[in-house]
């Protein structure tokens, strides 16, 4: 590897691995305070928190952003190593780069799709990646590298001759462990959500200035609306706004949602009283209940949606206070759980639960074919009049849609 080229690939992987780091440094502020707004979040297309909140933000609870810091830090520590090594073991190095490169590429390329594809929004510091990590491919592509089917043996041989490189087995050592450390902080001990009672006093958001209202109302009236058949259970029938929220109640963007949106609709059930009507529909992504839900997910997830609804028929507290027992308590959620929960919640024991599962499983179920018909991509998924958002708005921005709403109905604006 030329000079030359290594300066470029440092110069392309320092970039990569500070936008990698900010993307997980904002993923973990995003789960663990629902009022936090990132810089990188401008308008209803331009958004990091979407993106880090939809079903590709995050594999197995870690954030896809914590792969990209270890990817770059892997590029640096390979271009540190073609520095270092021998003359003989330099088409080793470039073969390794090259491989890692490819494997960056491909990931690089699926969430590219997923952003602005699937989820229609674009994450800055996700394209800062992207760029990033496509020059790494073409860089490395430039090199004379052993090929493929001989890199096997090339690893063998260089762990060998490493084992006598203290330094240089040292910054492994520290690599790997660094790395299944910090993966393990996610899978071990997520971010706890931030506390459920925050949402009675919670300030409403900012209000958006005339610049911004006029820029954002120019992009919400030139979204499609599409219909959307709700239940007669739904109650929306009157209403001059109908928000529409497909829900996940172990998801944490769902959680985050719930509370930071909560004094919002408090202040239009003020100002427009009956003209605001919220509608939460299940969506979880458990395989027990939802067949396009990806394995390994939320296993608590159907369990939760069936607990609210019995908590529900008890009555509107009941379905609150088991609604925020579940947003408390996401992480490891089991059937076990949420049936001891709602036995203290509402009074209903396990055999009064399994005998209601089936029955209240198919309620689950129509609402999660509803959802395959938008079809939602990430949940939260709101619907709000017919305008589909993948993910969520900021608080500004979600306030500010209400608003033009009730304007268009001739409610008038809830400032």
């Amino acid at each position: 590897m030329t000079r030359r080229t290594r300066m470029w690939m440092t110069i392309l992987a320092c970039a990569g691995l500070v936008a990698a780091a900010t993307s997980t440094y904002v993923h973990v502020r995003m789960l663990g305070d629902p009022g936090y707004a990132s810089f990188c979040d401008i308008n209803a297309n331009v958004s990091c928190t979407q993106v880090y909140q939809s079903r590709y933000g995050s594999v197995f609870g870690v954030p896809v952003a914590l792969g990209g810091v270890i990817w770059f830090a892997a590029v640096l520590l390979l271009a540190y190593a073609g520095a270092r090594a021998p003359r003989g073991f330099a088409p080793h190095v470039a073969g390794y780069q090259l491989l890692w490169s490819t494997i960056g590429l491909a990931v690089a390329m699926y969430m590219a799709y997923a952003s602005f594809f699937v989820l229609g929004t674009v994450c800055l510091l996700c394209v800062v990646v992207y760029v990033a990590v496509v020059g790494i491919f073409i860089l490395s592509g430039g090199e004379e590298a052993t090929p493929a089917r001989r890199l096997p043996a090339a690893i063998v041989s260089d762990l060998r001759a490493l084992a006598g490189a203290p330094a240089g087995l040292g910054l492994l050592v520290v690599f790997v462990g660094g790395s299944l450390g910090s993966i393990g902080w996610f899978t071990w001990s997520p971010p706890a959500p931030a506390p459920v009672q925050a949402v009675e006093t919670a300030a409403p958001p900012p209000v958006v200035n005339a610049d911004q209202r006029s820029e954002f109302e120019r992009f919400w009236a030139a979204e499609p609306r599409v219909e959307l058949a709700l239940p007669a259970s739904a109650g929306a029938d009157g209403a001059a706004v109908v928000v529409v929220k497909f829900n996940d109640y172990q998801c944490p963007a769902c959680a985050n949602a719930h509370r930071v949106y909560a004094p919002i609709f408090a202040k239009y059930a003020s100002s427009h009283p009956g003209q605001v009507r919220q509608v939460t529909l299940d969506y979880p992504l458990d395989p027990a209940c939802n067949e396009q839900a990806p394995r390994g997910q939320h296993h608590g997830a159907c369990a939760g949606a069936v607990a609210v609804r019995l908590a529900g028929a008890v009555g509107d507290e009941e379905r609150a206070e088991m609604e925020n027992w579940l947003y408390s308590n996401q992480p490891g959620l089991t059937r076990e759980a949420v049936v001891e929960a709602l036995g203290d919640v509402a009074g209903i024991d396990q055999v009064r639960y399994d005998g209601a599962y089936d029955e209240a499983v198919l309620a689950v179920q129509a609402d999660i074919a509803l959802g395959n018909g938008l079809p939602v991509e990430a949940t939260p998924t709101y619907v709000i009049n017919g305008v589909v958002v993948k993910g969520t708005l900021s608080p500004r921005y979600f306030d500010a849609a209400i608003a033009y709403e009730l304007g268009r109905a001739g409610g008038g604006e809830g400032e």
